[in-house]
């Protein structure tokens, strides 16, 4: 770790800053080995990515279920469950190389109790099956996924009602918001605000989007064929 990023890192990881240090060297080794963090991201693992979800905390209440959508590395999802013990995370991630990874880290790291891995899509989660209810969670993150109209149609589904969908996003939040509000209304989420997490901790503050369901959207319903005036249909 950067000796300047260690005021930050005890901040935000407090007596759990070994085990976030266990976690960095897997990223670092076997993530990068396996192609889940870029050779280029190896040296800026801290400031770029665990500091960076860490932060993200702070908005999460005591003791909350917490799905993350596209979890791939963990991030920001394993970053979270080493910040907060309280927490239970499901990591949710269709790629199997990525979620083999993530079984191995949370399995290394001693968080089986408060951690668990679900390959599927997002869409499969919030379904259930017969042998399964659906997931639903407290707060759904989702870290570099998609822009906000698909991950509001992808994640709010998970969330309980008066849930949150919290999106990890960069400058360009507002403008996202801006031009898809709209649409996330239709999805059933309330007004999208902007959050800055971390501030007077690590800078740049990370930015958010944190979007609340108001309320259940069921999926569209088929529309019936056209009858003609025969009574026959179209």
């Amino acid at each position: 770790m950067p000796p300047e990023l260690a005021g930050a890192a005890r901040t935000l990881f407090g007596d759990r800053l070994d085990l976030a240090a266990a976690y960095a060297e897997l990223l670092v080794t076997d993530g990068v080995i396996r192609g889940l963090i870029g050779p280029r991201e190896a040296p800026r693992i801290w400031d770029r990515h665990l500091l960076n979800c860490a932060a993200v905390a702070e908005r999460i209440p005591p003791g909350a279920t917490v799905l993350d959508v596209g979890s791939g590395a963990g991030l920001p999802g394993l970053v979270l469950a080493v910040a907060r013990p309280d927490l239970a995370v499901t990591l949710i991630e269709p790629l199997a190389r990525r979620t083999a990874f993530l079984v191995e880290v949370v399995e290394h790291l001693g968080l089986a109790r408060t951690v668990r891995v679900f390959r599927g899509r997002a869409e499969e989660a919030s379904a259930g099956t017969r042998e399964r209810e659906p997931l639903t969670g407290d707060v759904v993150t989702a870290r570099a996924v998609a822009p906000l109209d698909r991950l509001s149609t992808w994640c709010l589904p998970l969330a309980r009602p008066g849930g949150r969908l919290i999106a990890l996003k960069g400058a360009s939040a507002s403008e996202e918001i801006a031009e898809h509000a709209a649409t996330v209304g239709r999805l059933g989420g309330g007004t999208p605000e902007v959050h800055h997490c971390g501030e007077g901790v690590i800078d740049p503050p990370t930015t958010v989007v944190e979007i609340v369901r108001e309320r259940a959207v069921g999926p569209a319903r088929p529309k019936s064929p056209k009858r003609s005036r025969g009574g026959r249909r179209r």
